[in-house]
């Protein structure tokens, strides 16, 4: 098996940072050296295979998407990206490992959904891939068939208070699922908005002919996402079932969620960077000479982009700097303009929503480094620590110490990345929501279980790379 050192680095966990020697073995870290250490010879650079020189650079674990939803069909078509093109997008911005969401519908079977997505993904990634399951029609026989899930390494489960007659699950359904999570372990995940007043008011607003895609923003109110989110946790606390609430948005939400916390609750709350940098007014009310006021369906997703004017983009980097929530993922949900987003000419509920990220979320974080909202610990923590603890793969994912897999970074402050098609876009979408954007910093290399499978600006990968993760139970529940 190959060995590779790489000295020279500034070595960064989620506790602190040192200067230090990273040895690998195989698949595995074996050793993390003091620099010129002889404890394992005069010259360990002279006995390995390969030596990466990360001199001026830091070694950090690679990152962990711990949600994204490759090939989701929805809304009349299906989310562009495949498990090859996401996850070889995902491997050039340093994420080494994606958690993706397995499907089962009304009037589905759940083993059934989970087979159709291991098919899917398997011998297609290019990094290593686990699974959560969408339970979308909770019935007697999807609850049973969700005690089962942990012994195929899926310890999660996501609910939807959104989307009736798709994927929704009313309040007595999410009572029952959630006391499958009390006595299983599992971990309930949610959509926290208020799926039938919003229909409601989208169907309103149409009525009232404002169907741009400004106004998905306006039917999705931040007050449907904070009852939602305050409904989710009360009745996480009557079954005693662990909270984890997706994508959060809204100011009020987090708090809602710190309210929980303070008390003692096993609640926690994951946001996104299109919630940390875009907003209501810059982007869904965009316009362009292309598509005109539609323009903002490039950034139609749910929960919705907020207002910056009514401050919800601070709040959220504050709760991230204050633990309110816990981890920063991407929703991940890409669809092209073309044939896709332009379903909803017209009428935005038509408009497929998601935004393709999991390429720059590690660099759209580190830009928070510079500007000063968080540190560079904090950095490793909300992107790969976190979310190897929160969802079972602590010690062998999101840590660099011995015996944990080889997922490497080495990522340098002082480059720089130029975010926009034709520049740093490897996604299969036909646009970038992140055009124009300018990180100071750059993904040098990647290592995904010690192959090097980016380096220098170039895919040194292949389609199988990613091997599926079998997830324990979560390691971040109190």
């Amino acid at each position: 098996m190959a060995t590779t050192l790489i000295t020279g680095g500034t070595v960064v966990s989620s506790t602190g940072r040192a200067p230090a020697d990273v040895l690998i073995d195989g698949e595995r870290i074996v050793g993390v050296l003091e620099p010129g250490s002889q404890l394992l010879g005069t010259d360990v650079a002279a006995s390995v295979d390969r030596v990466i020189d990360a001199t001026g650079k830091y070694v950090i674990p690679g990152g962990i998407d711990a949600h994204t939803h490759m090939e989701l069909p929805f809304g009349g078509t299906a989310a562009i990206d495949t498990f090859e093109t996401g996850t070889r997008a995902a491997a050039w911005g340093g994420t080494t490992s994606i958690i993706d969401f397995a499907v089962q519908r009304y009037g589905e079977r759940v083993q059934d959904g989970l087979a159709a997505w291991h098919e899917k993904a398997a011998g297609n990634c290019a990094i290593d891939y686990g699974f959560h399951q969408i339970v979308g029609g909770v019935d007697d026989d999807s609850l049973a068939a969700m005690r089962a899930l942990p012994d195929e390494g899926v310890s999660s489960f996501k609910l939807f208070m959104a989307y009736p007659g798709v994927f929704y699950s009313d309040d007595a359904q999410v009572l029952k699922a959630m006391q499958v999570s009390r006595d299983t372990g599992m971990l309930t995940m949610m959509h926290a908005e208020n799926g039938p007043a919003i229909d409601v008011l989208a169907q309103q607003l149409v009525d009232q002919g404002k169907t741009d895609p400004y106004y998905h923003g306006i039917a999705r109110a931040w007050e449907m996402e904070e009852e939602a989110t305050h409904r989710a946790i009360m009745l996480a606390k009557l079954t005693g079932a662990p909270l984890y609430v997706v994508h959060v948005s809204a100011k009020q939400a987090v708090e809602q969620l710190a309210w929980a916390r303070d008390k003692g609750q096993n609640v926690y709350g994951e946001t996104c960077p299109q919630y940390l940098y875009l907003s209501l007014e810059e982007q869904l009310g965009a316009k362009s000479d292309e598509w005109g006021s539609f323009e903002g369906a490039k950034w139609v997703c749910s929960t919705p982009l907020r207002s910056r004017e009514e401050g919800h983009q601070d709040a959220m980097w504050q709760a991230l700097r204050t633990n309110d929530l816990q981890m920063v993922s991407t929703d991940h949900c890409p669809f092209c303009m073309k044939d896709q987003k332009e379903l909803g000419v017209g009428d935005f509920r038509k408009i497929p929503n998601g935004i393709g990220s999991i390429e720059h979320r590690m660099d759209l974080m580190y830009q928070g480094v510079v500007t000063g909202e968080i540190t560079l610990e904090r950095w490793v923590e909300l992107t790969s620590t976190t979310p190897a603890r929160m969802f079972g793969l602590y010690g062998t994912k999101g840590v660099i110490q011995p015996g944990a897999d080889a997922d490497v970074v080495v990522y340098d402050p002082n480059g720089h990345t130029s975010i926009g098609m034709g520049k740093t876009h490897h996604m299969n979408m036909d646009h970038s929501a992140w055009e124009g954007f300018e990180i100071d910093g750059h993904v040098d290399t990647v290592l995904s279980r010690g192959k090097v499978i980016v380096d220098e600006n170039a895919y040194l990968g292949a389609k199988g790379d990613g091997h599926f993760l079998k997830r324990g139970l979560s390691q971040y529940l109190i």
